[in-house]
């Protein structure tokens, strides 16, 4: 296993997550992961708002589901490097109890787990170095500290457009739909190319020409596949800034490529 970290950890090539961090003005970056976040910039010097959007969408979309749905326990896929207001600091400022399972293929955000393990007394959170092409693997494990025959909530933010395969996609949707109780959520959002367009292409062009992370961009029609079976929630399929903003930033929300869909299994 050690070895196999090793080998997935090459500082010397752009990281999802590690460029990400470099986008959220983070230090757990590398000069490979720099360079490819000032290259896109160039391109799309919005992808650095986009990343504070995305954040600022799962701390409202878990204030939802800890609030408003009740909702205890929560499986957070492609968490990324640790920040400010992870998915446990918000579920638990709320629900002490919650418990929280922290899913990354990054050796290096293993590396800071003990950053996202700093529980409430009342509640509990794991992490399972794991790749969302191994649902099963991801699914044991998580059930060591979350009840599947109870509701959970899974988010998958920013993760699906690095499975470039759709079949593949599907079916790992679907084997994680399986796992979830009626009353479970699942939170994800997906990069498209409606609002930018072709500057949009050209920065996902960059980012597959210098990464061995390849990503793909999809279309609204995708997303809305993807939570087939389940509930919709209003407003729908909408770029993530526009999903429920809080009262402060309501009509000021700009469009990015960015989209989201937050649905409830029955």
């Amino acid at each position: 296993m050690h070895e196999e970290r090793l080998a997935r950890f090459a500082p010397t090539t752009a990281h999802p997550a590690r460029t990400w961090n470099y986008w959220l003005g983070g230090k757990d970056n590398y000069d490979a992961d720099r360079e490819a976040g000032e290259a896109i910039l160039k391109i799309y010097p919005e992808i650095a708002d986009m990343a504070r959007y995305q954040r600022a969408f799962l701390q409202r979309v878990i204030r939802y589901f800890t609030v408003d749905c009740g909702i205890r326990q929560f499986l957070d896929i492609g968490t990324g490097l640790p920040t400010a207001d992870n998915t446990h600091e918000v579920a638990q400022r709320f629900a002490p109890e919650a418990r929280v399972v922290y899913v990354d293929n990054d050796p290096i955000v293993l590396r800071h787990a003990e950053a996202l393990l700093r529980s409430t007394p009342e509640g509990r959170t794991a992490y399972i170095e794991a790749d969302l092409r191994n649902p099963g693997q991801i699914l044991e494990e998580a059930a060591r500290t979350l009840d599947f025959t109870r509701p959970i909530a899974v988010t998958l933010l920013g993760v699906l457009l690095f499975i470039t395969d759709d079949d593949e996609v599907a079916a790992i949707l679907g084997r994680l739909r399986d796992a979830m109780a009626p009353g479970s959520f699942l939170a994800l959002t997906h990069t498209t190319n409606s609002t930018g367009g072709g500057r949009t292409d050209d920065a996902v062009k960059e980012w597959n020409d210098n990464s061995p992370n390849p990503m793909v961009m999809r279309t609204t029609e995708h997303i809305r596949s993807y939570v087939q079976g389940l509930e919709l929630l209003e407003p729908g399929i909408v770029p993530l800034t526009h999903w429920r903003p809080d009262p402060a930033d309501t009509g000021s929300a700009r469009d990015i490529d960015e989209f989201c869909a937050v649905a409830r299994k029955p």
